[in-house]
C-alpha cells in the first residue's frame, strides 16, 4: 500500500529504511507475526527466536511499569520503555500507543520518532471509558498523524485499531459492517493496516479482509483460527496482545507457589541426561 511521505529529506535515513521494511512485511496471505513484548528482555527473546519485527503491547508494558492499561501509564514512562526496547533491537519496532496519550499529532509523531520506533497502534475508542470515537473524528486524527509525519520528514507505519468487536453495539452482522466501514475510512485517512481487535471467527475475518480491501491485523487468542488458516484467508498481520506477558506471569506465580510450599520450582532433571 502506498503511503504519503514528506517531500524533504528524512532526518534519519536508517529509520526510514526500518519503516519501509516494517511496511513491506504486511503481506496478505503471508502475515507478519508479532508475539507482543513488554521490555528489553522480552524484546531480545522474541528477536532471537527469529521474528523480523517487534511490537509492544500497551497492557503488558503498562503492567511491567506498574500501571493499569487504558492510558494510566504516564506517556513519559511509556515512551521511555519503547526507547529501551529500540535500543536493544536489531529489527524494526512498532509501539502500541493506545489513543496517543493525549498528545497532539505533531508532538506524538516527534516523541515517538525520538524513541527510534517506526510504527504505532492507534485505537478508536476512549481508553478510559471504552466509548467508541466517532469514525470521522478518528479518521481526522489519523490523517493529522499522517500529515505530521510528512511535515517532519518521518515515515511511520500506522496500525489503526477498530474496536467495534470490543466496545461496539449491534448484531454480529452490524458489528462486522461497522468494522469494515471504519477500516476502509481509516485506510483512506492514511493508515497502513487495520486492526479489528477481537474479530475471531474465520468467516468474519475473511469477510473483513475482503470488505476492507487492505492489510488487516488479527489478535491471536484461544478460539482464533490457526496461523496457517489466518494466512489462507488473507490476514496480513497477527498480534498476540498481552498473551505472552500474562502467560509468563502465570508461570512465575506457579514457581513462586512451589517455592512458598517448600518445593523446587524447576522441573525434575531428565534421568537420561
Amino acid at each position: 500500500m502506498t503511503t504519503e511521505t514528506g517531500t524533504g529529506d528524512t532526518t534519519d535515513p536508517t529509520a526510514a529504511q526500518r519503516a519501509a521494511a516494517l511496511r513491506a512485511l504486511h503481506v496478505p496471505g503471508t502475515p507478519l507475526v508479532l508475539p507482543n513484548i513488554w521490555d528489553a528482555a522480552s524484546a531480545r527473546t522474541i528477536e532471537a527466536a527469529g521474528f523480523p519485527a517487534l511490537a509492544t503491547g500497551s497492557a503488558a508494558v503498562a503492567a511491567a511499569l506498574g500501571y493499569d492499561d487504558g492510558q494510566a501509564a504516564p506517556v513519559e514512562e511509556m515512551l521511555a520503555a519503547v526507547g529501551r526496547i529500540v535500543r536493544v533491537a536489531g529489527v524494526p519496532v512498532t509501539a502500541d500507543l493506545e489513543r496517543g496519550y493525549g498528545l497532539e499529532p505533531a508532538e506524538l509523531v516527534e516523541r515517538l520518532a525520538a524513541t527510534g520506533a517506526v510504527g504505532c497502534n492507534l485505537e478508536d475508542s476512549d481508553p478510559r471509558t471504552g466509548e467508541m470515537i466517532d469514525a470521522d473524528e478518528q479518521a481526522a486524527f489519523l490523517a493529522a498523524v499522517r500529515a505530521a509525519t510528512a511535515e517532519a520528514g518521518i515515515d511511520l507505519v500506522i496500525n489503526a485499531r477498530v474496536d467495534t468487536y470490543l466496545h461496539g453495539e449491534g448484531t454480529p452482522a452490524e458489528r462486522l459492517a461497522e468494522a469494515a466501514r471504519r477500516g476502509r475510512r481509516y485506510l483512506r485517512a492514511g493508515a497502513d493496516c487495520v486492526y479489528p481487535i477481537f474479530a475471531t471467527g474465520a468467516g468474519e475475518i475473511r469477510a473483513l479482509a475482503e470488505e476492507i480491501d487492505g492489510p488487516i491485523n488479527i489478535l491471536f487468542r484461544p478460539g482464533t483460527p490457526s496461523l496457517g488458516e489466518l494466512a489462507a484467508i488473507g490476514v496480513a498481520r497477527v498480534s498476540f496482545g498481552p498473551g505472552l506477558h500474562r502467560a509468563a506471569q502465570a508461570h512465575t506465580a506457579r514457581m513462586a507457589a512451589a517455592i512458598r510450599a517448600g518445593r523446587s520450582p524447576y522441573p525434575p532433571e531428565d534421568p537420561t541426561r
